[in-house]
């Protein structure tokens, strides 16, 4: 089967979004990450930063079984936590992007999972602690004496989230085609990795 979409769950301060941006330019096709967080603000009239919020709150236990139902009741999904909503809401947005868009590339949202029927080339990127710190403090502006404590949280709001909504564990490495460390090899070389590694794999199928 092939697969053409990629999909990347990444470690906060691995660079995942830089290094899906730089894999989707190569490949010449979109790369979308805070964009479907944005969509939903849209749709939903609320802020992003709101929505940013609400997104990485735990979301209930029963969401797995309600996103089984190709058309859940409307007085349920009313009844759910903004957290909830929100994801149900990026998920239709994602599977419409899908209708609309043979390949591209999704950063986290868990779209391996809710792409998974459509073929997604799964990638993991990670990195020591260590640099992932000193990323935050370079790169996303984080304060030096705070760093480590946003890091920590932000990884378990992550993994929080991708656990209960897929009942699967983000970090089982088994479920990814690829998982780079950007720490060693860098961004530009990770990119180079996973379009040469999503090409090789493709082009075994023929359409």
């Amino acid at each position: 089967m092939k697969k053409n979409i990629i999909t990347i769950e990444r470690q906060y301060g691995s660079g995942g979004s830089v290094i899906g941006q730089l894999a989707a330019e190569k490949l010449g096709i979109n790369c979308y990450n805070r964009q479907i967080l944005e969509m939903t603000a849209e749709r939903c009239g609320i802020a992003p930063e709101y929505l940013e919020n609400a997104e990485e709150n735990v979301p209930t236990s029963f969401l797995y079984s309600l996103l089984l139902s190709a058309n859940p009741a409307r007085t349920m999904e009313e009844n759910l936590p903004l957290s909830d909503k929100v994801f149900l809401m990026e998920s239709r947005i994602i599977n419409e992007i899908a209708e609309k868009e043979k390949q591209f590339v999704i950063v986290g949202r868990c779209g391996s999972y809710i792409l998974e029927e459509k073929g997604c080339f799964n990638v993991y990127i990670y990195a020591d602690h260590e640099f992932r710190v000193k990323r935050a403090i370079s790169e996303y502006g984080v304060s030096e004496n705070k760093a480590d404590s946003i890091l920590k949280k932000a990884d378990k709001r992550r993994e929080t989230f991708y656990n209960v909504n897929t009942g699967r564990v983000w970090q089982d490495k088994d479920q990814y085609a690829l998982c780079l460390n950007s720490g060693v090899l860098g961004d530009e070389l990770c990119a180079e990795i996973i379009v040469r590694a999503y090409q090789e794999y493709n082009n075994r199928f023929k359409d």
